[in-house]
């Protein structure tokens, strides 16, 4: 039993309710961390929820990384793992992971069994999870929110850190969901559709010279270290 063999049917039976769902997207290998690591399956509704596939077929030697990369970005994540890989994974991965055992008890046909359901992640990284847009949808985002011009034209990683610091990650988690929903194409750099909507539950514009990062008080914690952007006024996350 592989990983293509899981997928299909995990596809089909586990994940059938998010297919049927018109405000759910459901994508396969869905880049994380600027494409350094992918996840096997997102979806993505007012959550995101990630699944990573481990067939007997599997090493488990890249697990640790992806376990930070998920662990960034993903308000729940499941493991599905065949049966040769349940005692390893179930030591490694995070309490708050779900854990799904794939059993190919008849030829072609694979039933799922949910060892723990998951819980909410504790720990996500506001800037990983504004990574999952492209630059282009950044920089169209920042221009809506009254962002310098100067500004719209720094890396993408200055841009991600900016965009972050300066939502609360409620928002900036519903900004990035409604995006990757609405996206038309996901294997060029077009610029996808723009759902007027997408703009509406925040505030349509942000102050860049203010010197008072609009973030939660429980991110404010989280970045103990600012730097101003050069040309902006802008603080930033170290």
């Amino acid at each position: 039993m592989n990983d293509a063999t899981i997928r299909a049917h995990f596809h089909s039976t586990f994940l059938r309710r998010y297919h049927a769902s018109k405000h759910t997207r459901v994508l396969d290998e869905m880049g994380l961390l600027h494409g350094s690591c992918r996840a096997d399956i997102a979806v993505i509704n007012g959550q995101l929820i990630g699944f990573e596939i481990k067939s007997n077929h599997d090493s488990l030697r890249r697990l640790q990384l992806q376990i930070i990369a998920y662990n960034a970005v993903f308000d729940q994540v499941t493991i599905v793992v065949g049966t040769r890989h349940l005692r390893a994974v179930s030591c490694r991965v995070p309490k708050w992971w779900g854990i799904i055992v794939g059993d190919e008890a008849k030829l072609d046909h694979v039933t799922f069994d949910v060892q723990r359901k998951p819980r909410a992640n504790p720990s996500m990284d506001p800037v990983s999870v504004a990574q999952l847009l492209w630059k282009n949808e950044v920089v169209e985002l920042l221009r809506n929110f009254g962002a310098p011009p100067s500004l719209l034209k720094s890396p993408r990683r200055l841009l991600y850190q900016v965009l972050a610091w300066h939502l609360s990650f409620d928002d900036l988690k519903r900004i990035v969901c409604n995006q990757l929903k609405s996206r038309k194409r996901w294997r060029d750099q077009q610029r996808p559709f723009q759902d007027d909507d997408l703009y509406r539950p925040i505030a349509t514009s942000l102050d860049f010279q203010s010197r008072q990062p609009l973030v939660r008080t429980s991110q404010r914690s989280r970045l103990q270290q600012r730097t101003s952007c050069q040309g902006t006024g802008l603080i930033l996350p170290v």
